[in-house]
């Protein structure tokens, strides 16, 4: 494989979620955590300007404790995070090189394009920046993180074919999710011949503890191996990947994650059988039978953030944590503009609109009373 990252392990350590030890970051367990990763002969690791604490960590765990050359740092650049103007978008990246100390990033990523969070880079040309900042010796390599659709994310190649790879949300339970469609994107960065890097793999950790139907169906095959391998294993076994970066928060997660990925040399048909049958029984749940058209906001009076509620409600049933789909909630309603489900007059026009024949009005009221209280 002669592609960027050939060379890299493909698994990636994640800083977003790093152990705390109170309200702070437990620098010393980061440490152990560096050194068993290290150890194992991996080396990518992924912070960002907007992980609160995570790139002052990884300054003290790997920058000052490992030579620059022995591993590879990437973080990114958030323009749409409070920048009003340009110089302070771009003064992200001597933040992050600042409280990284690393003096160089082999990977640096315009953070989270999609839907209004992109014209934040092309306002502030931050596509040429980075270039220069590239041809300065301060970057390796360039590319971007990305959560939209597929469309999008073509318009995006197709105007910017120098970007060298794409971070995308993979997981085997959105792969083929219509409020998301991992395939989909991963295969629109494969036509265009970018590597990608995968974000999300475990999905949040919710596929550490998917549904216990699914759960039954992994440890059946595999008694030895924990759930969540099987949701890393899946990303690490496609073509053109970079390396599968798992957000760990603990020494155990990290020791759990080196046994299997050690050695990993790709999934076995056998193996494959199992993750087709764990995502059939995902499918056979019973969800709010929702696809994101979004032919409902359309005509929507009230700007109700329909579809983000239904994805949320979603969440919950499929794994049962509230909390994650109440963040759910908040970031693709109340984030994206729109207002939230206790707001519908019950009008109907949505209903009028759906293809699904989805009873919209019902299924706002279950959002209301169960996740808005």
């Amino acid at each position: 494989m002669s592609e960027l990252g050939a060379t890299i392990k493909k698994l990636g350590f994640g800083l977003m979620r790093l152990p705390q030890k109170g309200d702070v970051i437990d620098v010393d367990q980061v440490k152990t955590m560096v050194d068993l990763f290290m150890d194992a002969g991996f080396t990518y690791f992924d912070t960002a300007w907007a992980y609160a604490g995570s790139e002052d960590a990884i300054r003290q765990a790997l920058v000052e404790r490992y030579p620059r050359e022995s591993y590879q740092l990437a973080t990114k650049n958030a323009a749409w995070i409070n920048c009003k103007t340009k110089e302070e978008a771009r003064a992200q990246f001597d933040t992050s090189l600042k409280q990284t100390g690393a003096g160089y990033f082999d990977f640096y990523l315009l953070h989270n394009l999609g839907e209004a969070r992109t014209q934040y880079f092309d306002d502030y040309d931050m596509w040429s920046w980075v270039q220069e900042k590239k041809a300065e010796g301060l970057i390796r390599h360039v590319g971007f993180s990305f959560h939209s659709t597929p469309e999008e994310l073509e318009e995006i190649l197709n105007t910017h074919p120098e970007m060298e790879f794409v971070q995308l949300q993979i997981n085997y339970a959105d792969w083929e999710n219509p409020a998301v469609q991992s395939r989909r994107c991963y295969e629109v960065a494969r036509a265009h011949n970018k590597p990608v890097i995968i974000m999300e793999p475990v999905k949040g950790g919710m596929l550490a503890t998917p549904p216990e139907s699914v759960v039954k169906i992994l440890k059946a095959a595999e008694p030895q191996s924990s759930v969540a391998s099987w949701a890393v294993r899946f990303a690490a076994d496609l073509d053109g990947v970079i390396t599968v970066l798992s957000g760990m928060s603990s020494v155990e997660q990290m020791k759990d994650n080196l046994s299997y990925m050690k050695d990993f040399h790709g999934l076995s048909d056998t193996q494959k059988a199992v993750l087709k049958q764990a995502q059939e029984e995902l499918a056979r749940i019973p969800l709010i039978p929702c696809t994101t058209c979004n032919y409902c906001a359309k005509v929507c009076p009230m700007n109700i953030g329909i579809s983000g509620s239904f994805t949320a409600m979603n969440y919950l049933t499929l794994y049962g944590d509230k909390a994650a789909a109440q963040h759910q909630e908040g970031w693709l309603v109340g984030g994206h503009g729109h207002e939230r489900a206790s707001e519908c007059i019950q009008c109907g026009k949505c209903e009028e609109a759906c293809p699904q024949h989805i009873a919209i009005r019902e299924q706002l009221k279950k959002v209301s009373s169960t996740l808005l209280v």
